[in-house]
């Protein structure tokens, strides 16, 4: 929650939701996946992710394409107007490591060991 609300600012500036900003940080990542991909990347279910890039797509941020090859899949891809925007999002990983007070390594390895803590109880 204190990270969203450290977020909140700037990203209603940009007109986005902290799960949509989510949505697009994996797309800036890796452009053009399922919405499956994108929901196991954020370890969320599908319908959840579907909702967040209808609202994307309507704002111009990302367009939906079903797969060709496999009419069941829905592939996304950002638009010019979505890869803008993570130039905007630089000062939002800044103002977070400023208030956490540790250094990016720092921040780094915290993610490893809460990765490694998930991982151990999906197994559990």
């Amino acid at each position: 929650m204190a990270v969203s609300r450290t977020y909140k600012p700037w990203l209603d500036q940009l007109g986005l939701t902290y799960p949509q900003y989510l949505v697009m940080c994996v797309l800036w990542e890796d452009d053009d996946q399922t919405i499956g991909g994108i929901a196991a990347r954020l370890d969320l279910e599908p319908s959840t992710i579907t909702p967040l890039m209808k609202r994307l797509e309507q704002a111009g941020h990302v367009v939906r394409r079903r797969n060709p090859a496999d009419e069941r899949q829905v592939r996304v891809q950002l638009t010019d107007q979505g890869r803008a925007v993570r130039a905007q999002t630089r000062t939002l990983a800044d103002a977070l490591y400023d208030k956490s007070g540790m250094t990016v390594d720092e921040v780094a390895d915290l993610n490893r060991r809460v990765t490694a803590l998930r991982d151990a109880f999906r197994t559990a």
